[in-house]
């Protein structure tokens, strides 16, 4: 009776796991998700680039349970070939450009991925009837002063980054209504945690502290971000992934705000030193405020609430930046 129950339990995980294929899967948030997909027993393909934010490095514990093709989804022919050859039951798309002071510099390469490239593998899904899952971001709303935005809030992008993002998002909806493709999109507040490419304030911050550089801190510091640790969100792209249906649109944030300062003051505090290292520059172009989301569908519709919270998830992530000096390098990355 016992051997029966095991098998029929074997079967069920058998039944359950999917064939999914992560883009963008060796960079930061790529990179958790296809930890928590093979943990979870399906069976994953990660195509990356490796540009200068992804990296295989990322995938190490788990590199001999996942296949790897190193492809960019700019390479239509590339990955028509791909896809003619491998079959899959759900894409999710991190492949992205997504440093904003990057984007002021060079918008070209946001366009080209963000859009044209999406463009690809939507037509990558659309031939070969696969689920889409796209991995926005919270800044195609905009800024706000004191309210949250939910699913169905309009667009207001300011950056090269989120216009590009918002006119993916636009696209995959006309793909929807037009050609009836499986697909849907999850929209996530500022990610953080080991990994990140350190261009982005925490890591860039670690690195120029522990370097004895001061950090540039835009303006007067008071700009607000929604933080969420990157295996929080990773969880909930996966139950998006899987569990969502046709059309969805989820908004993934964490409820722990806090200005660029505070992070900055609280990254000191971690390494023990004062605030005579924050060297105050001038803001940014077209700088957003505040960011904010509300993920009251995720949450309910789904049953996904954020475990880790900002203060613990902060002091580890510093913590595991020292401990992998490696990892970092110099950044003009600025908060």
């Amino acid at each position: 009776m016992e051997r029966n129950l095991y098998s029929f339990l074997i079967m069920c995980t058998t039944l359950n796991a999917m064939k999914i294929c992560v883009t963008g899967g060796a960079g930061f948030i790529g990179s958790e998700l296809v930890r928590q997909l093979v943990n979870a027993d399906h069976k994953v393909t990660v195509l990356d680039s490796l540009t200068y934010a992804g990296n295989l490095s990322n995938l190490q514990e788990v590199e001999s349970k996942i296949e790897f093709e190193m492809l960019d989804i700019n390479d239509s022919e590339r990955l028509k070939k791909f896809f003619f050859s491998s079959k899959f039951d759900l894409i999710i798309n991190c492949a992205a450009e997504t440093h904003v002071d990057n984007s002021i510099t060079n918008p070209g390469i946001f366009i080209e991925t963000n859009y044209f490239g999406v463009y690809n593998l939507l037509e990558i899904a659309r031939s070969n009837s696969i689920k889409f899952l796209q991995v926005s971001t919270d800044e195609v709303y905009g800024s706000t002063e004191n309210e949250f935005f939910k699913e169905e809030s309009p667009f207001n992008p300011s950056s090269p980054y989120s216009a590009s993002k918002a006119a993916a998002e636009l696209l995959i909806k006309s793909y929807i209504t037009t050609f009836d493709l499986n697909a849907l999109i999850v929209r996530c507040s500022n990610n953080y945690g080991p990994n990140q490419y350190p261009e982005k304030l925490i890591p860039s911050f670690v690195s120029n502290l522990l370097a004895g550089r001061k950090v540039p801190v835009y303006g007067n510091g008071l700009n607000v971000r929604e933080w969420m640790h990157v295996s929080d969100c990773a969880s909930a792209i996966i139950k998006a992934g899987i569990n969502g249906k046709q059309g969805d649109v989820f908004n993934i944030s964490s409820g722990f705000f806090r200005t660029n300062i505070e992070v900055t003051l609280k990254i000191l505090d971690i390494l023990g030193l004062s605030d005579s290292f924050i060297e105050y520059v001038s803001d940014r172009p077209g700088h957003d405020f505040r960011y904010a989301i509300d993920s009251t569908k995720i949450r309910e519709n789904l049953q996904w609430e954020p475990k880790v919270d900002f203060d613990s998830g902060i002091e580890s992530t510093v913590k595991w930046y020292v401990s992998h000096p490696e990892f970092l390098v110099y950044s003009k990355g600025m908060a």
